[in-house]
């Protein structure tokens, strides 16, 4: 049975490659995008990824109060990160 870290984990790679290109199949989870990819992982990318992830999970991510450069750095934190928020979301009772 996948839990629900896995299926945002699978979701979100998916999500991902779509956006950043073959070379980030090859990250591993842990690795810092911004190491492993350079310039293809560049702030402005980073925002269109943030945009996507939001569109994705329909969650929203306070660039301010959500720490983007910690959450948004590995896909390991975003998958946390976005499980996170959906957990909150499913016991709140609330979305965006």
């Amino acid at each position: 049975m996948t839990t629900p870290l896995e299926s945002v984990h699978t979701r979100l790679r998916v999500l991902l490659a779509s956006r950043l290109g073959a070379e980030f199949a090859s990250v591993p989870d842990d690795t810092d995008l911004r190491a492993a990819l350079g310039d293809g992982y560049d702030s402005l990318t980073v925002m269109e990824c943030i945009s996507a992830v939001e569109g994705e999970f329909d969650i929203e991510v306070d660039l301010v109060g959500d720490d983007v450069r910690h959450w948004f750095a590995t896909v390991g934190r975003m998958s946390r990160f976005v499980a996170d928020r959906l957990e909150d979301a499913g016991v709140l009772g609330t979305g965006r």
